[in-house]
């Protein structure tokens, strides 16, 4: 009698592909989607040159984008905290995340200068903590570990936190041509490899 269960044929629909050629599929579905890294490429380039062009629009903009997004995720943490009130479970951090959500969307959308701040002054905080701690790192290190490397990074490190917050409004500027330029970059990059897909997906119809 013969065994009832059947070994699917190499290379049959129900056969999971790995190595090579789970690659060279993947390879494939990229080189057929060829245009859609082409167009990711074209935003992320627009999206650069509006940074240059126009650095307190895309400030603006991304501030707004901001705002939507703590608005919407405001909403969707409160409905979160409704569903699980109705199933009679705890609720309440979701609900004061949802309203502080909420409340912090509107004041970036309302006032975005207030957020673009913000954010300039978080990063200014991370720097000075990152050297900080760089530098406390440091001292414990041997000097033929990288002591002096180590060090050097955290007061650059700082010096950077402490330029970001002198003065804000103009550090705000810098970063938006800092994001420019790699958005830029990477568009570059998406477009060289689009171009380069579509050549392989052409010469394998």
């Amino acid at each position: 009698m013969a065994n009832s269960t059947a070994v699917p044929p190499i290379g049959s629909s129900n056969t999971p592909l790995a190595g090579v050629a789970r690659l060279d599929a993947m390879s494939a579905v990229l080189a057929r989607n060829w245009w859609l890294v082409a167009l990711r490429g074209v935003f992320a380039i627009l999206f650069g040159v509006l940074a240059f062009a126009a650095p307190q629009a895309f400030l603006l903009a991304l501030a707004l984008y901001f705002a939507a997004y703590m608005l919407v995720d405001g909403g969707w943490t409160i409905a979160s905290a409704i569903r699980a009130a109705q199933k009679h479970e705890r609720y309440g951090f979701l609900l004061l995340e949802g309203i502080v959500d909420i409340v912090v969307g509107l004041a970036a959308a309302l006032i975005p200068a207030a957020a673009i701040w913000a954010f300039v002054l978080l990063v200014a905080t991370w720097a000075l903590v990152t050297g900080a701690l760089m530098i406390a790192a440091a001292f414990r290190l041997h000097l033929h570990y990288g002591r002096w490397w180590l060090g050097l990074g955290g007061v650059i490190s700082i010096l950077f936190g402490l330029a970001l917050a002198i003065n804000p409004g103009m550090s705000a500027i810098v970063l938006a041509f800092w994001m420019g330029a790699y958005s830029l970059a990477f568009g570059v990059m998406l477009l060289f490899l689009a171009f380069n897909l579509r050549g392989r997906y052409a010469s394998s119809r």
